[in-house]
């Protein structure tokens, strides 16, 4: 059984936890952190569009982002992964990899979305450096090359509507996944993308770096067919949560566009009393500034509710 007891714990030490820990510690309440260590964007080399850390890579953001929220005497971190969270007796508590546990009045979901990625030869390797999911994390750092969309559903004809704003030269592969519309043909051609009917066998160059992408021969075969030549391979992900914990406390969730999200209120509180989540957990859109400022909004309300409760 958990013997620490806190005020808050925040499941997940990225950018949306590390955010919720420093209003909380800020209120010199008594904070655990729980962090596994697998941010969502490791695979990145730089990180973008977040003001003030603009271009320095993810690691030594959360670096310096950890080490001044525990400089407040508050704060504890344990580099451990939480494996289950109940409610009982007015407090939750959580159980850790490691053994033993802690128990706290509030508990902060920051536990964010793994990434499933198309079952495409040569792209798992290249994810977050040449084969991106985000125009404005990474459109800039390529601009002017030669961009690919690779299809996921029809939903990824947004991404080639607007990557033109970066190259003039884009090619969305459909892959099979949806035969796009006259409207939304000429929609393509009027922003001077192109379309790729033809099913993708695979993405090659060397190490990290993407030369093309190798679309099927005509007898479907994988090799041997043309490749297109690319820069960068822009792609949505299907995500599932990283973390049981949500569902263990039995907090409702939502549909979201490529997988399910923790339903929030505008204080960023789950449908269990007490329970706040932030980060990609729980919301659509993703990034960084989005994960941090809900962050803030969920550390705020959590001391609130234990101020005036």
């Amino acid at each position: 059984m958990p013997t620490d007891n806190y005020d808050a714990i925040i499941v997940g030490g990225s950018w949306a936890g590390l955010s919720a820990a420093m209003q909380l510690a800020r209120a010199r309440r008594r904070v655990l952190i729980v962090d596994a260590g697998r941010p969502r964007n490791r695979f990145a080399r730089t990180s973008h569009g977040f003001l003030g850390q603009d271009g320095r890579t993810p690691a030594a953001i959360l670096e310096a982002a950890c080490a001044q929220v525990l400089a407040y005497p508050t704060v504890e971190l344990r580099r451990d992964e939480a494996t289950h969270a109940a409610a009982g007796d007015g407090a939750f508590e959580v159980a850790l990899a490691s053994g033993g546990g802690a128990r706290a009045r509030r508990l902060v979901l920051a536990t964010g979305i793994v990434d499933e990625l198309p079952d495409i030869p040569g792209l798992r390797e290249r994810w977050g450096t040449s084969v991106l999911h985000c125009p404005y994390c990474h459109g800039y750092e390529v601009a002017d090359g030669r961009l690919g969309v690779l299809a996921v559903g029809e939903s990824s004809l947004h991404q080639a509507l607007l990557l033109p704003d970066w190259s003039a030269d884009v090619v969305l592969f459909t892959n099979g996944t949806f035969d796009p519309s006259d409207a939304q043909r000429d929609a393509l051609a009027a922003r001077g993308a192109r379309i790729e009917p033809r099913l993708v066998a695979g993405l090659v160059g060397d190490g990290s770096a993407l030369a093309g992408v190798r679309l099927r021969g005509p007898d479907g075969a994988a090799d041997g067919g043309e490749v297109v030549p690319l820069d960068a391979l822009f792609t949505a992900s299907r995500t599932r949560m990283a973390s049981p914990l949500a569902e263990q406390l039995g907090c409702a969730f939502d549909d979201g566009p490529f997988g399910p999200v923790i339903r929030t209120d505008a204080k960023k509180e789950t449908t269990v009393p007490g329970v706040y989540a932030a980060g990609d957990a729980a919301r659509v859109p993703h990034n960084a500034t989005w994960a941090s400022a809900d962050g803030v909004t969920a550390g705020v309300y959590a001391h609130q509710s234990l101020a005036l409760a």
